[in-house]
């Protein structure tokens, strides 16, 4: 199966409706395994072919597309957030419940997304946006990130998915280092499983 949603993949609304909760809840479920917290003020979502899916069906749900030219964009616009092949692609949310506290945060910690790296292995990987969404001023509360896997990143999801080597022989982190704000965290065993192989 791509990585990327495919048109035959999309259901029409009322083919949708009728698995829409099943398929909802179990993505809720695949959500909890690749969703880790950063610190106490960001969450980072690894994004997958069924993350992407639900997007693109209930975007359409609720604007009532239908039209072929509107759904191909959608399909495109949701498929962006998994970057490349060889790139895993995540959601950073900052996550502070008052309104305030959270615009002073955003505006101190402009360029945050910019300070995430993702450690495979080896590999120490630099989260790169998309310029276009980027913000002169401030973070946005919401961020694409894309991290491209390098060869040896690669090899070390390949492992694991082929069980050759065990989690603990290897380093799986997330870590933002910015002026505004640091935190690092090692990825959980289920965040690890879920993402090993799905480039490969």
């Amino acid at each position: 199966m791509s990585r990327h949603v495919e048109r035959n993949e999309v259901l029409p609304l009322g083919e949708y409706e009728s698995v829409r909760e099943p398929f909802r809840a179990r993505i809720i479920e695949e959500k909890k395994r690749r969703r880790v917290k950063l610190g106490d003020r960001v969450t980072v979502l690894f994004e997958s072919h069924d993350t992407v899916l639900l997007q693109v069906q209930e975007m359409l749900r609720t604007e009532r597309i239908s039209r072929e030219n509107a759904i191909a964009h959608e399909i495109e616009t949701y498929n962006a957030l998994l970057g490349g092949p060889d790139d895993l692609g995540a959601t950073l949310m900052i996550e502070i419940e008052d309104n305030d506290e959270r615009v002073r945060f955003m505006k101190a910690a402009k360029g945050l997304a910019g300070a995430v790296s993702l450690t495979i292995g080896s590999s120490v990987l630099k989260a790169t946006i998309d310029p276009a969404r980027d913000h002169a001023d401030r973070s946005s509360a919401v961020v694409y990130l894309i991290f491209a896997l390098d060869e040896a990143a690669r090899a070390t999801l390949g492992k694991i998915e082929r069980r050759q080597i065990q989690q603990t022989e290897a380093i799986f982190r997330l870590a933002v280092d910015h002026p505004a704000y640091q935190a690092t965290t090692d990825l959980p065993p289920e965040t690890v499983a879920s993402l090993a192989g799905e480039t490969s």
